[in-house]
C-alpha cells in the first residue's frame, strides 16, 4: 500500500522534475496576512508573490503546507469525528506558477501525476470549469480526453476564486473522484451532490482577472496557477478506503489510542477516537509552531482544540492523561516530513500532559453540574444560556464543550441567552473598574479592549510580523487616522512588540505597509495587562484604522534586552546559591543596555562573594544551554520550585523559564513572562559593575552583558594601561607601585605634620608664651597655632602634658579663617579642672557652640578664626574661676 509519507514524497518529486522549487511548508502562524488565524491552505505563503509585494529566485514551486482551519470563518472543528472529511489539521499539496505557465500546462501536470504517476483510472475522474470559461473546458478535452457530460460547468463561486474584494482573481477547475455507486450521491452540480460518491481532490486556481470590490476591472499582467490538493483526501482514493480516517497515519494514531483506552477503534466510541487523532495533529504542530494555550487568540483556539479531545478521552474512559502518550506516534508517523515536530516533542508533550492534567478536574466538576441542570429535560430540549454562563464563568466549563456534550443528548444550548449573560458580566465589570477609581484618562483602554480583546503577542518566536490597526489613539482620544509628522499610539490585533512589564523594558522598532506608511515605534507599553500599545511618529505615508501594517522590531535591541533578562534570572539564582534562600528580588530593570536587580539581604557583599558570583553566571553561559519554556498554573509552577518574580501579575497559567543545570537540576527555573535568549551562550559575558544598598536589608546589583561588558571591561583595561605608563610600570605592577606610593605619602604626611607642629610649638604667631606660666596656682599652657592642623591638635596637647607634668594645656589652632581648639588636663587635675567645661568657653569665645570629649581631653571649634587669643583667656578665666570656688 502507498503510505501518506509515499504520496507527499512522490508529489513534491514529480513537481521538482518538472522545474518547480521545493519549498518547505511554513509555519501555521501566517507571517503575511493579519486577517488569518492560521495558515488555512496551501497558497498562503505565496500571497505577496502572486500580488507583486515580493519576489523569489524562482517563477514555479511546489509545497506540502501544513494548515489548520479551527477559528475564524474557516471553522471545520465542530464537524471533526462526525464526517469522513472534515479535519481540523490537514496538509495541502500544491503547485505554483507565478507568471510561467498557464491552463494549459496545470492541467497537463494535474492529469499526468493523477493518472500516468499515481494510477488513478481516468473513468473515476470529473473535472469542472467556470461556466464562462471556455479555454480550460476546451483544454479538458485535448489534454485528457474527458467527454462533455465529465467537464462540468459550474456557475457559482464554487469555481471562482478571489482573493479578497480586491486584487488577483480568477475561474477554477476542480477536479472529482468517483469513489463508486454503492455510496450515495451525484457529480458536481447535480441535486445529489453533496453525497460523498464523488469528493474533490484537487482545486486548480487560474489567477487572470483583478477586481475591485468584488467586480471584474481588468486582466493580470501576468497570469499565475495555484493549486491544492488535500493529501488525506488523494491518500484515501489511493489506498482504496473511502473515509480520511481509514488512511495509513490516522489508522496509526486510532490504534494507539484504542491501544491506550483498551476500546475498539470502531465501536460506540469511534467519532472519539477520530476527534483525538485529527486534534492531537493540529495540537502538536501548533505547539512545534509556538503556539501554547491560552484564553484569547490562536491560544485559545489550541485550547479549545486540546480540550475538545481530552473530553473525548473522557469519554472513552481514559483513566489517566491519554493526549500526551500518543505524541510518540505522531511524530513517527510524520516527524520525517516536518522535524519540527521531533524537535519539539518535549515541549508537546509537556504542554499537552499539564494542559489535560488540569481540564480533568475541570471538566469532572463540570459534567456533573451539567448532569444535575439537565435532568428531566427531554431530547430537543434547550438549556437555558444562563446555566450555561454559570458554567463557563463559575466553574470555568467552556461554553463549546456545554454544547459538545448535549449535543450527543440530543439537547441544545440557548446562545443567545449565554451571550447576554456574557455582555451583563461585561457592564458589571465595567462598573466596578470605573468605580475603583481609575483615571478616567484611562477608560479609553478599556474600551478598546473590551471591543476587539487584547492583543495577541506573536513575539516569542520571531521579531516581524503583521498586524491589522484597530484602534489609534492620540493625545488621549481615539482617531480614524494620523499622518507625517503626527505621535499615535498604534494597536494591533497581533504583535511581536513586547509591550513593557515585569521589569523589562518595551520594544522599540518600525512600522510599514505596502502604501507608503513608515513609522518609528520609540516604546511599547502594556495598558490594563492586555494591550500592546506602539508609542509610534509617523515619518512618512498615513495610517489608519483597519491598516494591514508589517511590524519590525529593533533586533539588535531585542537581543541586548534577552541577554539581560535571561543573564538576571541566572544572577537571581547564583546569588540564592551563594548567599541563602532568604534572598529574593525586590524589583528590577531590564534595559537594552544594562541590568539591574534589587534583591533582600542585610549586608554589602565582598568582593570574593562578588567574584564567585559573577563566575557562577559566566559558567552557565558557558554551558549553553537551551532555555526551555513550560505552560504551568502559577501554584504548580512554584511546588515545582519556580521562583516568582517581583512586580509580575499572573494569571490563571504562566510561562515558566528553565535555564542551565546544576547536577541533575536546572539551574534556575522562574515564572516569567519577557523575552530571554534561546541558548545560554547568546548571552556571551556576564560582568557585575556595582554592589550597592538601597534601603535597610535590601541591596542593588547593576550589571552588563555581552559586548556592553567587553567595552566595559576594555575601557577599565585602557585605564590601567594609562595608570601603568604613567608610573612607568608594568600593568601587572601597578598595585604594588601603588600601594607603595600610598605609603610613601602616609610617611612624608607624618613628617610634614610633625615639622609643622613643630614649628608651630617652637614659638611663632601665638598671643601666649611657648611655656607654662602660673593660672590659679595651676601650670597653663595657652597657645595659638596658625597653620596647624586640626587633626594634629590632640598630639600637641598630649607633647604639652607630659612636658608640664601637671597642669592644663589649651591649643588653638587656626586654618583658612576657622579655629579648632582642644583642651588637656592632666590626671592629677581631673578631679577639679574638666576638659571639657573648659573647652566650651573657648568654643564660645570663637563663636562655636558645644564642644564635647573626656575630662583630660575635650576639643571644639568655631568660625572665628582671628578670636584664637580671646579662646585662650576664656580658658584662663574659667580656669582661675574654677580654682577660686575650690
Amino acid at each position: 500500500m502507498v503510505s501518506t509519507n509515499d504520496i507527499r514524497r512522490s508529489f513534491l518529486d514529480y513537481f521538482e522534475g518538472q522545474g518547480h522549487a521545493r519549498v518547505p511548508s511554513a509555519p501555521l502562524i501566517p507571517h503575511g496576512d493579519p486577517t488569518l488565524m492560521f495558515v488555512n491552505a496551501g497558497m498562503v505563503p505565496f500571497k505577496n508573490v502572486f500580488t507583486g509585494l515580493e519576489t523569489r529566485p524562482y517563477s514555479t514551486a511546489a509545497s506540502a503546507q501544513k494548515c489548520v482551519r479551527a477559528g475564524g470563518k474557516h471553522n471545520d472543528l465542530d464537524n471533526v469525528g462526525y464526517t469522513a472529511r472534515h479535519h481540523t489539521f490537514f496538509e495541502m499539496l500544491g503547485n505554483f506558477s507565478f507568471g510561467d505557465y498557464f491552463k494549459e500546462q496545470a492541467i497537463t501536470h494535474a492529469w499526468t501525476l493523477l493518472t500516468r504517476e499515481w494510477g488513478i483510472p481516468a473513468e473515476r475522474l470529473t473535472a469542472t470549469v467556470y461556466h464562462t470559461d471556455d479555454q480550460a473546458f476546451d483544454l479538458w478535452k485535448k489534454i485528457a480526453g474527458l467527454p462533455d457530460h465529465k467537464i462540468i460547468r459550474i456557475p457559482t463561486k464554487d469555481n471562482f476564486w478571489a482573493m479578497g474584494a480586491d486584487g488577483p482573481c480568477g475561474p477554477c477547475s476542480e477536479i472529482f473522484y468517483d469513489h463508486g455507486d454503492h455510496i450515495y450521491g451525484g457529480p458536481p452540480g447535480s441535486p445529489e451532490e453533496d453525497g460523498d460518491r464523488f469528493v474533490e481532490i484537487w482545486n486548480l486556481v487560474f489567477m487572470q482577472f483583478v477586481q475591485a470590490n468584488d467586480e471584474i476591472v481588468g486582466e493580470l499582467p501576468r497570469p499565475s496557477i495555484d493549486t491544492g490538493m488535500g493529501i488525506e483526501r488523494v491518500a484515501a482514493v489511493l489506498q482504496g478506503v473511502h473515509d480520511n480516517y481509514d488512511t495509513d497515519t490516522f489508522k496509526a494514531l486510532i490504534a494507539q489510542s484504542s491501544a491506550l483506552t483498551g476500546t475498539a477503534p470502531d465501536g460506540d466510541f469511534k467519532a472519539s477516537h477520530r476527534v483525538i487523532a485529527d486534534h492531537l495533529r493540529s495540537s502538536g504542530f501548533l505547539i512545534a509552531d509556538g503556539v501554547l494555550p491560552a484564553n484569547e487568540g490562536r491560544g485559545y483556539v489550541l485550547r479549545r482544540i486540546m480540550r475538545r479531545a481530552m473530553r473525548h478521552a473522557h469519554l472513552i474512559g481514559a483513566k489517566e492523561p491519554l493526549m500526551h502518550r500518543l505524541v510518540g506516534s505522531l511524530v513517527s508517523e510524520m516527524g520525517d516530513a516536518y522535524r519540527e515536530l521531533r524537535a519539539a516533542q518535549p515541549l508537546i508533550e509537556a504542554t499537552l500532559l499539564q494542559e489535560e492534567t488540569r481540564f480533568r478536574q475541570t471538566l469532572a466538576n463540570g459534567l456533573k453540574l451539567l448532569d444535575e441542570a439537565t435532568a428531566g429535560m427531554a431530547q430537543g430540549d434547550t438549556l437555558p444560556g444562563a446555566t450555561a454562563f454559570k458554567l463557563y464563568d463559575t466553574f470555568g466549563f467552556p461554553y463549546d464543550l456545554t454544547e459538545d456534550a448535549l449535543r450527543a443528548q440530543g439537547l441544545a444550548v440557548d446562545r443567545a441567552g449565554f451571550d447576554a449573560a456574557m455582555a451583563e458580566q461585561k457592564a458589571n465589570a465595567r462598573a466596578a473598574w470605573k468605580g475603583s477609581g481609575a483615571k478616567a484618562s484611562e477608560e479609553i483602554w478599556f474600551d478598546i479592549a473590551e471591543e476587539f480583546g487584547g492583543t495577541e503577542f506573536i513575539g516569542y518566536t520571531g521579531i516581524e510580523g503583521e498586524g491589522q490597526v484597530v484602534a489609534l489613539v492620540k493625545d488621549g482620544a481615539r482617531v480614524d487616522r494620523a499622518g507625517p509628522g503626527e505621535e499615535v499610539i498604534v494597536l494591533t490585533n497581533q504583535t511581536p512588540f513586547y509591550g513593557e512589564s515585569g521589569g523589562q523594558m518595551g520594544d522599540a522598532g518600525t512600522l510599514s505597509n505596502d502604501k507608503g506608511l513608515r513609522a518609528v515605534v520609540a516604546d511599547t507599553s502594556k495598558p490594563l495587562g492586555r494591550l500592546h500599545a506602539h508609542h509610534a511618529q509617523i515619518t512618512g505615508g498615513e495610517i489608519a484604522v483597519g491598516d494591514s501594517i508589517h511590524l519590525t522590531v529593533d533586533a539588535a535591541r531585542r537581543d541586548q534586552i534577552r541577554a539581560n533578562h535571561s543573564a538576571t534570572h541566572l544572577l537571581h539564582a547564583a546569588l540564592r546559591n551563594r548567599l541563602g534562600a532568604h534572598v529574593t528580588q525586590k524589583g528590577s530593570l531590564v534595559a537594552p543596555d544594562r541590568l539591574r536587580f534589587d534583591f533582600s539581604h542585610p549586608s554589602a557583599l565582598g568582593a570574593a562573594e562578588i567574584a564567585q558570583i559573577e563566575a557562577d553566571v559566566n559558567a552557565q553561559i558557558r554551558g549553553n544551554d537551551d532555555v526551555t519554556t513550560r505552560l504551568m498554573t502559577p501554584d504548580d509552577a512554584i511546588a515545582a520550585g519556580a521562583m516568582a518574580l517581583f512586580g509580575e501579575k499572573y494569571g490563571d497559567e504562566v510561562r515558566v523559564l528553565s535555564m542551565g543545570h546544576s547536577g541533575a537540576a536546572n539551574y534556575s527555573v522562574e515564572l516569567c513572562g519577557g523575552t530571554h535568549v534561546h541558548a545560554l551562550g547568546d548571552i556571551a559575558l556576564f560582568k557585575i559593575v556595582s554592589e550597592s544598598a538601597v534601603s535597610s536589608g535590601v541591596r542593588r546589583i547593576e550589571a552588563l552583558t555581552g559586548e556592553a561588558a567587553r567595552l566595559w571591561l576594555q575601557a577599565r583595561d585602557e585605564k590601567l594601561r594609562e595608570a601603568a605608563a604613567a608610573l612607568k610600570a608594568a600593568p601587572d605592577e601597578v598595585p604594588a607601585r601603588v600601594a607603595a606610593l600610598v605609603e610613601e605619602r602616609r610617611r612624608l604626611e607624618r613628617e610634614l605634620a610633625d615639622a609643622k607642629k613643630a614649628l608651630a610649638l617652637g614659638g611663632g604667631g601665638g598671643a601666649a608664651p611657648a611655656g607654662p606660666e602660673q593660672v590659679a596656682g595651676v601650670n597653663f599652657i595657652g597657645q595659638v597655632l596658625d597653620g596647624l592642623e586640626a587633626k594634629a591638635l590632640r598630639g600637641a596637647v598630649d607633647d604639652a602634658k607630659a612636658r608640664i607634668g601637671s597642669g592644663v594645656v589649651a591649643l588653638v589652632a587656626v586654618n583658612d579663617g576657622r579655629a579648632s581648639v582642644a583642651v588637656g588636663v592632666t590626671d592629677d587635675l581631673t578631679s577639679t579642672h574638666s576638659a571639657v567645661e573648659l573647652v566650651k568657653r573657648a568654643v564660645a569665645a570663637l563663636g562655636g557652640q558645644g564642644g564635647g570629649g573626656r575630662p583630660d581631653m575635650a576639643q571644639g571649634g568655631g568660625p572665628e578664626g582671628g578670636k584664637g587669643a580671646e579662646a585662650i583667656d576664656a580658658v584662663k578665666g574659667a580656669l582661675a574661676g574654677a580654682t577660686a570656688a575650690a
